[in-house]
């Protein structure tokens, strides 16, 4: 069985640390600093067998040559992406990665849009789904298109709803706070809210979160809502013609005047 720990990093980033059940061979994803993998790794007697990358952004991709020159023989799977100069498995939609030491094989998605190249893994009920999606929210558009992470999100949204979404970043609270302006009188909103506060009040992580909650009260992935069409209708000052443009929307909304 697949065990998945979160070390945290910087200030609201997780490194995902992937093992089978008495396994002392490891994966991590997204590892944007090496010292906390290090120290976690050392202090249980680990040995890293790979490194998963999602995007090229350097909060996610910073701690690789440290990992390395600590674990030379380490694979580093990422996407065909010059920016990620470290990859030894260029890895694209359709592919199916396996890792030494690991019995669960991963599935390679293609789910562009916060960047040009983003790709998730899906390990069975398990998405490493990077910046794509977030819990409560997604990421900024960078050097994607709207268009292009609408359809990654459509694409997401159409997994089983049981599927365990483990994004990179705890902004849960933030991004609840931009789906109330959103929904403002969704119950569902309200009690996820109060759930979330609570873990992190008591220091713990409100990720993953299951798709079933995403689809109930991210706005992002809730295109198709009459509420969710009006708010982004009232922000945009027009009717919106689909759901890309709902997304599209729902993202400047968030990006001018939350953000």
């Amino acid at each position: 069985m697949l065990l998945i720990e979160p070390i945290p990093a910087f200030d609201d980033n997780y490194i995902w640390l992937l093992r089978e059940t008495d396994g002392r061979r490891v994966a991590v994803v997204d590892p944007g600093d090496a010292d906390p993998v290090i120290e976690r790794l050392r202090a249980q007697d680990l040995s890293l067998a790979a490194i998963l990358i999602t995007h090229h952004h350097y909060d996610h991709v910073g701690g690789i040559p440290e990992l390395l020159a600590a674990w030379p023989d380490a694979l580093v799977s990422a996407p065909a992406d010059r920016r990620i100069r470290a990859a030894t498995h260029r890895v694209g939609e359709g592919d199916r990665l396996e890792i030494p030491g690991i019995e669960t094989r991963f599935d390679v998605l293609k789910v562009p849009g916060h960047t040009a190249t983003h790709i998730a893994y899906l390990a069975g009920d398990a998405l490493f789904c990077g910046d794509t999606l977030f819990a409560a929210g997604c990421g900024r558009v960078f050097d994607g298109s709207f268009e292009q992470l609408a359809a990654s999100l459509r694409r997401i949204a159409a997994l089983p709803s049981k599927t365990l979404c483990y994004c990179a970043h705890e902004y849960t609270l933030a991004n609840l706070g931009f789906a109330a302006w959103v929904e403002p009188d969704s119950p569902a909103l309200a009690e996820r809210t109060a759930r979330a506060a609570e873990m992190r009040e008591q220091g713990l992580p409100t990720v993953p979160s299951t798709l079933a909650l995403e689809l109930a009260t991210n706005p992002f992935l809730r295109t198709a809502e009459p509420g969710v069409i009006a708010a982004a209708e009232r922000f945009a000052g027009t009717p919106l013609p689909d759901a890309t443009a709902v997304f599209t929307a729902l993202r400047r909304w968030k990006d001018e005047r939350y953000d």
